[in-house]
């Protein structure tokens, strides 16, 4: 048996056969041979071999360790944190293999885990429900509903969840009007372009089905009424059973098709029948569900932000379209608020042209910047290393806008993050689709913060308030501001003081079960019902009910 050279004086090589046992000295030399009996070496040999296969464990079990959650932190803390129930079938894969390339280590998002645990009843506790639980079945007086008089179709318009809300306002309409609907056509021709069918969005065999109690869905219009005479309405904004009764359904005197040719914020939040509010939310959160596919995306994208631990998202308003729309520019270029200005200009639904970016954010009314989300979040106390999904369109200006937020999380995830090329392309050139699915991931974070309230964040903090879910978070902007610009200007420095202020702020903006509340005292016609808070954003005490004899913390 040969051995190579080894250089240095006092070392020693030694080499195991069979038969025999040899020292050789650094010069290569056998200082000694000698025989040994047969037990000792194959006690040696077994010696040996369980020794290697102890280090193959070793190394194979850290391997584990470092790529996916440990077992007993799921276990312990799955006991605090909801896990996403009704899964459906989908590929077993967690995590594609381009994350493992992301800057940050397991080791690290280990490490998250644990300071989550330490820090679960300050950041992560959900709020208190009071025994409070979805109760949407019909009254005793609820009847199915009897021979329609007409077809309502109807044109959706916005964006996602604007079509979401104005579709479940259109079945409670059809009720009140004993019409039967037909399957509502969505907008085309919004900012967005999305040229999405209902059933590309939505699982319309569940929709029709799920409602059949309540009223007549068809898909299209019969055929011997597609060339009637049909009058086409915009129905008033925030309406109420009379008006829907009496000048709506007094229509049915002359025309067997009436089009509805806006559907958003057509029903009042208030004051209508129990029977009515409650089909409203078995609409929207029951019937009203997305497609198959998108679902089964979906649910994948939140299993993937689940193997890295309880996640926050952060709904970051900060898009072109909603810059432009609310004429706020804090932090962007010159070039960048003069393409906003004119977008605006062009946009000939926008009915405000000139607008003071300065004034609007001192009054709150502008998007937190990714950079003071940032800011706010570490205000709050969650560590640099929690992870954060991102659910938004394109941010206005790209990553120049988003460095400051990710040097403070670095882990910040999105959908093209998660997911590879090939799984998104079926839902990469439709943004309605794509909203869905942050839609889906948002409603099962542990922790929901929006930067401004708009129709997404309150359709999704409805919906975690319907389901029971964790946190949601509403900032506080007009007091921010302020203590962002102490910030700015040196008088204030992060640190124990602004997280107090900050805190503080926003004890009672965690998503706590409360009734909704009505108009703001002193407005009138139109301006009042705007300023009641909107019922799918808070669906109690309509669609929520206290279980006799039950509190839950």
């Amino acid at each position: 048996m040969t051995t190579p050279r080894v250089r240095g004086s006092g070392r020693k090589i030694i080499s195991i056969n069979l038969g025999e046992f040899s020292v050789f000295s650094s010069k290569g030399f056998m200082q000694k041979r000698r025989k040994l009996p047969l037990s000792i070496l194959l006690w040696r040999f077994l010696g040996a071999t369980v020794f290697s296969i102890a280090i193959t464990c070793f190394f194979f079990v850290h391997h584990v360790h470092v790529s996916t959650t440990s077992p007993f932190h799921h276990e312990k803390f799955n006991k605090k944190i909801h896990t996403f129930r009704d899964l459906q079938s989908w590929t077993q894969e967690l995590v594609p293999l381009h994350l493992y390339k992301d800057q940050l280590s397991a080791s690290k998002l280990n490490d998250s885990r644990e300071d989550t645990e330490s820090n679960y009843e300050k950041l992560w506790k959900p709020p208190p429900n009071h025994g409070f639980l979805p109760c949407t079945k019909p009254t005793l007086n609820y009847t199915t509903p009897e021979n329609s008089r007409g077809y309502l179709l109807v044109h959706t318009n916005g964006g996602l969840n604007q079509m979401r809300t104005g579709i479940c306002d259109m079945v409670a309409i059809a009720r009140i009007i004993n019409a039967t609907l037909v399957i509502p056509e969505l907008d085309k021709k919004s900012f967005w372009q999305d040229n999405s069918n209902f059933s590309d969005i939505f699982d319309e065999k569940r929709f029709i089905s799920s409602l059949a109690d309540d009223i007549k869905i068809i898909k299209k219009l019969p055929e011997d009424l597609m060339d009637a005479t049909k009058t086409v309405k915009q129905f008033k904004s925030w309406s109420d059973m009379d008006y829907y009764q009496k000048e709506i359904a007094s229509l049915w005197d002359d025309f067997k098709v009436i089009q509805a040719s806006k559907s958003d914020s057509r029903l009042a939040n208030n004051n209508l029948p129990p029977d009515i509010q409650k089909l409203r939310c078995r609409a929207c959160f029951e019937a009203l569900r997305f497609s198959p596919r998108i679902e089964q995306m979906g649910k994948l994208l939140v299993e993937r932000m689940r193997s890295f631990g309880p996640y926050i998202t952060l709904h970051l308003r900060y898009e072109k379209d909603m810059l432009a729309f609310s004429g706020c520019t804090h932090g962007l270029s010159t070039s960048e608020a003069e393409e906003l200005r004119i977008i605006r200009e062009n946009t000939s639904y926008w009915k405000r042209k000139h607008i003071d970016p300065t004034e609007e954010r001192s009054k709150g009314n502008c998007p937190l910047t990714p950079n003071e989300a940032g800011i706010f979040l570490s205000a709050l106390g969650y560590p640099t290393k929690t992870p954060m999904y991102i659910a938004a369109g394109e941010i206005y200006g790209g990553e120049s806008h988003m460095t400051e937020l990710r040097s403070r999380y670095p882990f910040l995830m999105s959908k093209e993050k998660l997911a590879s090329i090939d799984e998104l392309e079926p839902f990469s050139n439709h943004a309605s689709q794509m909203a869905a699915l942050d839609y889906i991931v948002s409603v099962e974070s542990d922790v929901f913060v929006h930067s401004y309230p708009g129709n997404m964040a309150r359709a999704v903090e409805g919906h975690r308030r319907f389901l029971g879910r964790g946190r949601t978070i509403s900032p506080d902007r007009k007091a921010l501001v302020r203590l962002f610009d102490k910030l700015k200007t040196g008088s204030m420095v992060e640190g124990k003081k602004l997280s107090n202020k900050v805190n503080a702020l926003h004890q009672v903006r965690l998503g706590l079960l409360r009734k909704r509340k009505g108009p703001i005292s002193g407005t009138k016609g139109v301006d009042r019902f705007r300023s009641e808070e909107t019922f799918y954003a808070n669906p109690l005490p309509d669609c929520l009910c206290q279980a006799e004899n039950t509190y839950s913390s």
